[in-house]
């Protein structure tokens, strides 16, 4: 089943922030991706169970985001994200970096699905779509 908004929780550290003291850029990507990887947990699938018994794994194709605000050491921050668009091989999402009301960061996220041996493109798993619509 598809839920229509998936919110995921995580807390800043200081590993994650730059010189500047506010979360670096590129974290805010990883974000993104460990939400995406909670939200398959809630679907009943892993990552590594997917490579290793389906034979597939999803790459990030695209990656277009928006930074609006800074985060910053110690604060709260939810990451949503919800599925816009399924293709045969490809998931389209819709992500945001929230610090309460406060939109921090959004973007758009292409999802391939590949071959974990070949990295061509492949179907995604019956199972996978059958959760996902």
């Amino acid at each position: 089943m598809l839920l229509s908004e998936f919110i995921w929780q995580v807390r800043v550290y200081y590993e994650d922030t730059d010189a500047g003291g506010v979360v670096y850029y590129a974290n805010y990507l990883a974000y993104m991706e460990r939400a995406r990887s909670e939200w398959l947990r809630t679907l009943g699938f892993d990552n590594q169970t997917l490579a290793d018994q389906q034979g597939i794994v999803f790459a990030v194709r695209r990656a277009c985001v928006d930074y609006l605000q800074p985060a910053r050491l110690d604060e709260l921050l939810d990451v949503s994200l919800m599925l816009k668009k399924r293709g045969r091989a490809s998931l389209m999402f819709e992500q945001q970096v929230r610090r309460g009301d406060e939109l921090l960061c959004q973007g758009e996220i292409l999802l391939a699905c590949v071959d974990a041996a070949s990295f061509k493109p492949t179907a995604i798993p019956l199972a996978v779509i059958e959760k996902t619509q």
